[in-house]
């Protein structure tokens, strides 16, 4: 492993990675559509290129946005606080739950009935030279998100008052546990408050829903990249017993719909004793942070001793190990951990505390730090050899 110089971090960015990243970003990859199947082709013919084995393209069906389950919660809340009473409050907390339950991915009953797409998950494999001691899967969602004006910086930036300190993000979903308490309580002004929270809600739903899918260039065609080069990395490289799951998953944007289906298939021939799933998003904002808990409500953490590992494979490697955020969202690996896997999630944020353009038409390649998506590929190989060391 080469470690990071002074002089290679100013360095002009690598030339396939960047150019990854340019061609991910010019595609229009729309979750459960047509945008998403050629992507996920392109990472599939990209693997196979970077020295993978048994490149598959895996199909799945599952929800192409989240908004429609997002508005029929908030429209659950707004009927609670129209019910009033003890009835309307139990209508809103369960929906406030349920809500929950839905965007952590644990439980997504609602979507059973809501109109599904043709999803699509890329995958290779990268077989241990000798007998083999870990799995490694690494995973980059290569989809892209709808932005909307719920991700306009001019109101995003009047939540900087509610940000949370020591490394964390403001939990994004806060307005849906306002509007369910606001509609549970007892006073009129409360019920009026929530039933008001619940519409705009709605609304704005509807605009994500109309609007276009951002080039996602930090957000993560960097993460597709960074797969890519690990790839050809430890092709050309290989640990001494570590077995490498390459896997590109569709439908993170809606609710980690990949992710969910390739658990679903693969996950029971996955030993939670020698199998660790590193996740690689949003890697162009500018510092490298690995997530110690995420949740758009309820912080769910990962393990302590599996971000110790990136810390010590960083310090063998000679790198900085990165910092710890409490992260106001979700990302793949935490299906993983859900399932008892051993995860970590690899993300990466600006000098505010944000992600970089996220969810906005400003996503674009010449916006990426390209100096954090070579740190970020360094701890990741640094990760991956650590596993066996």
């Amino acid at each position: 492993m080469t470690e990071i110089t002074e002089a290679s971090e100013q360095a002009a960015p690598d030339t396939a990675l960047r150019a990854d990243v340019e061609q991910l970003s010019a595609m229009r990859r729309d979750s459960a559509g047509a945008g998403e199947r050629a992507s996920a082709a392109w990472v599939a013919q990209r693997l196979r290129g970077a020295g993978a084995q048994d490149v598959r393209i895996e199909p799945f069906r599952y929800t192409p946005t989240y908004t429609h389950a997002y508005a029929l919660h908030a429209a659950a809340i707004g009927a609670g606080a129209v019910l009033g009473g003890r009835r309307g409050g139990v209508l809103a907390l369960a929906a406030l739950a349920s809500y929950e339950l839905d965007v952590s991915g644990r439980l997504q009953w609602l979507r059973r009935w809501l109109p599904r797409g043709d999803g699509a998950n890329a995958i290779g494999r990268l077989p241990a030279r000798g007998p083999k001691r870990a799995t490694l899967v690494v995973v980059a969602h290569h989809d892209a998100a709808h932005t909307g004006l719920i991700w306009n910086p001019a109101l995003s930036e009047g939540g900087a008052a509610l940000r949370l300190r020591r490394r964390a993000m403001e939990p994004t979903g806060w307005p849906f546990a306002l509007m369910a308490l606001a509609a549970a309580s007892d006073t009129r002004a409360g019920r009026v408050l929530g039933g008001t929270l619940a519409a705009t809600a709605v609304g704005l739903m509807a605009d994500v829903k109309r609007s276009p899918t951002v080039p996602g260039a930090s957000d993560n065609a960097t993460g597709v990249a960074a797969l890519l080069a690990l790839a050809g990395r430890l092709s050309a490289d290989p640990p001494e017993g570590l077995e490498t799951i390459l896997l590109a998953p569709g439908c993170e944007e809606p609710g980690m719909g990949g992710m969910a289906a390739f658990l679903a298939a693969h996950g029971d021939a996955l030993d939670p004793a020698t199998t660790f799933v590193l996740g690689l998003d949003t890697l162009g904002a500018g510092e490298p942070i690995v997530a110690r808990a995420e949740g758009v409500l309820l912080p769910h953490r990962y393990a302590a001793r599996d971000n110790d590992l990136v810390d010590a494979a960083a310090r063998r490697a000679g790198l900085e190990p990165p910092q710890r955020w409490r992260i106001g969202a979700y990302t793949d690996p935490i299906l993983a951990r859900f399932a008892g896997l051993r995860a970590v999630s690899l993300l990466s944020v600006a000098a505010d505390g944000r992600y970089s353009d996220y969810h906005l038409p400003t996503d674009t390649a010449d916006r990426v730090d390209w100096r954090s998506v070579a740190r970020c590929l360094d701890l990741a190989e640094a990760t991956a050899r650590e596993l066996v060391a």
